[in-house]
């Protein structure tokens, strides 16, 4: 077993603990992902203080909802990054709309272990999810690459590219469709 596979198995373990409100799991899950989950809140949010308040709320949502997570749906890192950038985009628009500092302005955080984006690579599903994103039409994979790993939501997406909101949501779903066709494949 790889050490990414090693990692994935226990975090997928951790998870179905927290499901069986097993309170000794949720320290350990917090120890192996809270510095990548923190990163996804701040870079979203762009303000350190809201960020961790975002993060505790992303533990308390991964504890209720720990029960409800399917392996074969998603990498238990996929599935809690998805939960930390909807409660990062969460308070954002509760926020009205404010500007976001450049990534390059953001503080660093403080963790040794590889970023999120290289560890996902790394993993044969992973780079195989990517080889199916490079085959989307180019405002597909745009709309997708924008909206879930740069965390803009889908009405400032539309903006930007100066589309309706309902032709943005278009391309995403159909994007998204297209995805999953590729990699059950």
């Amino acid at each position: 077993m790889t050490d990414a596979n090693a990692a994935r198995a226990r975090l997928a373990e951790l998870l179905w603990r927290v499901g069986q409100e097993d309170r000794a799991a949720i320290a350990p899950l917090y120890t192996l992902t809270s510095a990548k989950l923190f990163g996804i809140c701040l870079r979203i949010c762009g303000e350190r203080q809201a960020a961790e308040d975002v993060l505790q709320e992303v533990y308390l949502t991964v504890w209720k909802r720990a029960g409800g997570y399917d392996p074969g749906r998603a990498s238990p890192i996929t599935w809690l990054a998805t939960i930390a950038r909807n409660r990062a985009i969460d308070w954002r628009r509760a926020q009205g709309s404010r500007q976001m500092a450049a990534i390059d302005d953001a503080l660093p955080v403080a963790d040794d272990r590889p970023l999120v984006s290289e560890t996902m690579l790394a993993d044969e599903s992973d780079r195989r999810l990517h080889l199916c994103l490079d085959q989307l039409e180019d405002k597909q994979r745009l709309a997708i690459r924008t909206a879930f790993f740069d965390g803009v939501t889908y009405a400032e997406l539309a903006e930007r590219l100066g589309v309706p909101l309902g032709t943005m949501k278009s391309w995403v779903r159909r994007g998204l469709m297209r995805l999953k066709e590729c990699v059950e494949a």
